[in-house]
């Protein structure tokens, strides 16, 4: 039986289901993330986009651009503008990154690495036991063969 966790906006207006365990999970250091988060880092769990249900309120949709030059869409709140998830360039529309911090129970994911490393603040302290790299890695050596799998399904799918 897969889990089920719930999330929402600051506000409560939007609410949102999440199925099954994340493709991958990353803490992204860069000066991207930074600048269009206002903190030192994100936190974002990439699922399957079908595997996301959102059960009240309105979402709006914002495009910035992406480290790769293409769309980064960020989903938000219409009340309130939190940012709920974003869909990336190389995955599509197929493919989201969940804020984490959105979740019910954000603790309940833990992640995979930490990116982006050569951009961080100077005073964040990095967590132990989570592999963490200068700029991205290859996730074929991190994340276990199921998760590999579904990663490279999302890609193959995105491409049609």
């Amino acid at each position: 039986m897969d889990v089920v966790r719930q999330g929402g906006c600051g506000c409560g207006e939007v609410r949102y289901e999440v199925t099954g365990e994340p493709i991958f999970v990353n803490n992204c250091h860069c000066s991207q993330c930074q600048h269009q988060t206002g903190s030192t880092s994100v936190v974002n769990a990439f699922f399957e986009s079908e595997r996301v249900t959102l059960t009240s309120g309105k979402l709006t949709e914002h495009i910035v651009i992406a480290g790769s030059g293409g769309p980064h869409i960020m989903v938000r709140c219409e009340i309130c503008g939190s940012a709920l998830y974003s869909h990336y360039p190389r995955m599509g529309r197929l493919g989201l990154g969940l804020r984490v911090g959105t979740l019910d129970e954000p603790g309940s994911v833990r992640p995979d690495a930490v990116i982006f490393v050569s951009e961080k603040m100077p005073w964040v302290a990095l967590p132990e036991g989570i592999p963490a790299f200068e700029q991205f890695y290859d996730f074929r050596e991190v994340l276990p063969p199921e998760r590999v799998e579904r990663f490279k399904a999302l890609l193959a799918r995105s491409k049609r």
